[in-house]
């Protein structure tokens, strides 16, 4: 570059000009030299002068700054120092949290905060509700999660939709995911989903405290094929949504590996179709029996106890809880307690189990009692087994109702003990309810009948029967016995068919 100077100098009255300079700017890297001028109108004479100039003196402040240096206002670090910077901060947060006790293996890659402070926050956040270090190990990853823009608004809409405080800790624990969720993209649709299924926005909050997993499922994918598979069955639509309330883990329940294989083995023991869906919408918490685990290997123990296999669809309608505890060890205790006050042989003990099977889980003190009962009414050790292995509810009835009973039939009945050996079940009828009125009327018709022809029938049945002239032994039920039909008997509101597809193609 040439920078051009000229001064001119014009000696005249009242018109001067002095270092008039002029500068026509062109880039730095092409000076090359400055040229002087001196030009005198007077004597006319012209100065000229070229001084050259080296580029490093022109531009020496210029070329600093390209290079780098301190004093620069435009420094741009590159992106290796930029690496290393920040390697040398997460390191910081990593000893940070190894200080007290939080394991950062898994945070490799991970979003963090650059500072200790704002992760002493996020930690001291998450102790706040309740998450101890070591839960935080159990889910490391929950240290990603922006105090502003994850975890609030997650625990705001949890907080409007009813999720109580008491329980916000243990829902952590158990999907601390859910701190990564959207709530408009993530939780929202899952909410409405529920609420689609007939769960009152009352219940859900309780759904999500039972079952918080719930909040990171697909809605197309196992929630919709395992209720699809329910209804297929034969449960009632109406049913689902109180069905899912109290047991909403359903919803996670693969069809293909845990809901159909559980139906088809209780087809397989003889059970109807139906009574299965009867059975899961009054305890829809039997599908969390494990099959492999507990069910199967209870009903081989029920098998070694002399109960018949006949009898397996009976015991497991009665008491469906029976296939899903720890079986075995009750029934050695129980099978041993009676066998030490009633002598019983082994196919009696079965007799028992099938006709009262919640009696695997009684305690041993009350049934003792209901032993000495009957003692203190004079019956045999021999008439008291015949009694409970015919009828063992006599093992866990109220024993002051019992007393109040037999006193009556004593008193007022006037019958022979026999009649109570014969037919235990007395004492399972209500007094003011059955006994009396219906003693009553027989004796008004002076009818000799068995207790069992009075009591074990419907209060219509019995009304038809005081019309006999002769009493019908074909119709003498000598014991109450379970019926299945009970719970198949169709409902007004049942709705047939479903959108589900039986198929091994569509089950997961």
């Amino acid at each position: 570059m040439k920078v051009m100077t000229f001064s001119v100098a014009i000696t005249k009255p009242n018109f001067l000009f002095s270092q008039t300079q002029m500068l026509f700017g062109l880039p730095f890297n092409c000076v090359t030299s400055i040229i002087g001028f001196h030009y005198s109108v007077a004597n006319r004479t012209l100065t000229y002068c070229s001084i050259p100039e080296p580029i490093s003196n022109l531009d020496s402040g210029r070329v600093s700054r390209r290079k780098g240096g301190s004093s620069s206002l435009y420094i741009h670090p590159s992106l290796p120092e930029m690496k290393k910077d920040m390697l040398v901060t997460r390191q910081k947060v990593y000893e940070f949290l190894r200080s007290i006790g939080i394991v950062p293996d898994e945070l490799d890659g991970l979003e963090l905060p650059v500072t200790i402070e704002v992760m002493r926050e996020r930690v001291d956040f998450l102790h706040n509700l309740g998450l101890t270090i070591q839960d935080i190990n159990n889910y490391p990853l929950v240290l990603g999660c922006s105090v502003k823009k994850n975890m609030v608004p997650v625990l705001d809409y949890l907080g409007k939709l009813g999720v109580r405080k008491s329980t916000l800790t243990q829902f952590l624990q158990r999907y601390p995911q859910v701190l990564h969720a959207s709530v408009v993209v993530d939780l929202v649709p899952v909410v409405k989903y529920l609420q689609g299924m007939d769960i009152r926005p009352e219940d859900i909050p309780r759904v999500l405290e039972r079952y918080p997993e719930v909040l990171g499922f697909k809605l197309e994918g196992t929630m919709s094929t395992s209720v699809a598979y329910l209804v297929g069955v034969g449960v009632a639509r109406r049913e689902i949504g109180g069905v899912l309330t109290r047991y909403p883990e359903i919803l996670g329940m693969r069809v293909g590996r845990i809901i159909k294989p559980f139906v088809e083995f209780l087809q397989n023991l003889g059970i109807p179709r139906l009574a299965i869906a009867r059975l899961i919408e009054q305890r829809p918490y039997i599908l969390g029996f494990g099959l492999d685990e507990k069910v199967k290997p209870n009903v081989k123990s029920l098998e070694e106890f002399n109960v018949r296999r006949t009898s397996l669809p009976s015991i497991i309608a009665q008491y469906p809880d029976i296939i899903g505890i720890d079986l075995k060890p009750k029934l050695v205790n129980q099978r041993s307690l009676l066998n030490s006050v009633l002598d019983l042989d082994p196919e009696d003990f079965g007799r028992i189990v099938e006709k009262m099977p919640q009696i695997v889980s009684l305690s041993s003190e009350p049934m003792l009692k209901h032993v000495d009962f009957l003692k203190d009414c004079e019956f045999s050790l021999q008439q008291i087994r015949e009694m409970i292995v015919g009828c063992p509810q006599l093992l866990a009835l109220n024993i002051d109702i019992m007393k109040l009973s037999f006193d009556y039939f004593k008193m007022e009945m006037k019958r022979p003990m026999e009649d109570l050996v014969t037919f235990p079940a007395f004492f399972t009828y209500g007094l003011e309810s059955t006994i009396k009125p219906r003693q009553k009327m027989v004796a008004k018709k002076e009818l000799k009948c068995s207790l069992g022809w009075m009591l074990n029938c419907s209060d219509e049945k019995f009304q038809q029967r005081m019309d006999y002239d002769t009493i019908d032994m074909e119709e003498m039920e000598m014991e109450p016995s379970f019926d299945m039909n009970s719970l198949i008997q169709s409902r007004s509101y049942d709705e047939s068919g479903s959108d589900y597809e039986d198929s091994d193609d569509d089950i997961d």
